[in-house]
């Protein structure tokens, strides 16, 4: 199967843990938007963090960047969304080893 450009940046960004909570940027659901610049080859990505103020969030923001330059040649920029985190944004079944659900 043939992931398209968005899919496979998605997947890459599974290997970004929050280092507090232990589960990645995907399962938590702070990728909120993504916006793919196929001619260019870059992507703009708009996540949330799980806090306002979350002590790991300038290096989580750098690892999606560096992570995300290994699929998107072209670059990425990474935007800070105002939208708050909570618990329902997780992936299905994400929460479960959490204690969550």
């Amino acid at each position: 199967m043939i992931m398209s450009k968005e899919e496979e940046l998605i997947e890459s960004l599974r290997s970004v843990i929050d280092p507090e909570i232990g589960l990645n940027v995907v399962e938590l659901g702070l990728l909120r938007q993504i916006d793919i610049d196929a001619e260019n080859d870059l992507a703009k990505i708009t996540m949330i963090l799980t806090t306002p103020f979350c002590p790991y969030g300038p290096q989580i923001i750098e690892q999606v960047r560096m992570v995300g330059m290994q699929v998107m040649t072209g670059g990425i920029e990474v935007e800070i969304g105002t939208e708050l985190w909570d618990p329902s944004m997780m992936e299905e079944g994400a929460g479960g080893d959490w204690g969550l659900f």
